[in-house]
């Protein structure tokens, strides 16, 4: 017979150990680093559709327009962005990346994108099958 001692965990280690871990996970998310020694983060975005397109609202403020690259392929809308940001005597790059799986049926040659105020708006129509066909009832 082996005698194995147990000690009760300390509910309030177990909590900041949890909010540690969560700390790290919100930490990293946001302000990774990448491989090429950069700042990575993480664009909110938003994917909303009508009858006749999907809309992808991104936030990128601060993100100059020229420093925005925007791919579609393999029904994916790839989003890049970079943004320089001064911390202290130095000066960071925060690279901006998302990608948005889209469905097969839309018509990716018709995209448009309009950025204002920091919110970048991809308009993704769909195609003309794909829209909703009313049928009367005689």
């Amino acid at each position: 017979m082996h005698i194995i001692s147990y000690r009760y965990p300390n509910t309030r280690s177990l909590l900041s150990e949890w909010e540690d871990g969560v700390g790290r996970l919100v930490a990293n998310a946001f302000t990774g680093l990448d491989t090429a020694g950069s700042y990575a983060g993480y664009v909110p975005v938003t994917l909303d559709e009508d009858k006749a397109a999907f809309y992808v609202r991104a936030e990128l403020p601060g993100v100059a327009r020229d420093a925005i690259n925007l791919e579609f392929a393999d029904g994916s809308l790839a989003l890049t962005a970079s943004r320089k940001q001064k911390a202290g005597d130095k000066e960071e790059t925060l690279a901006l990346n998302r990608t948005v799986a889209l469905p097969a049926d839309v018509q990716a040659d018709k995209a448009t994108a309009v950025y204002e105020n920091g919110v970048l708006t991809v308009t993704v129509p769909k195609r003309e099958e794909a829209k909703p066909l009313k049928i009367a009832v005689s």
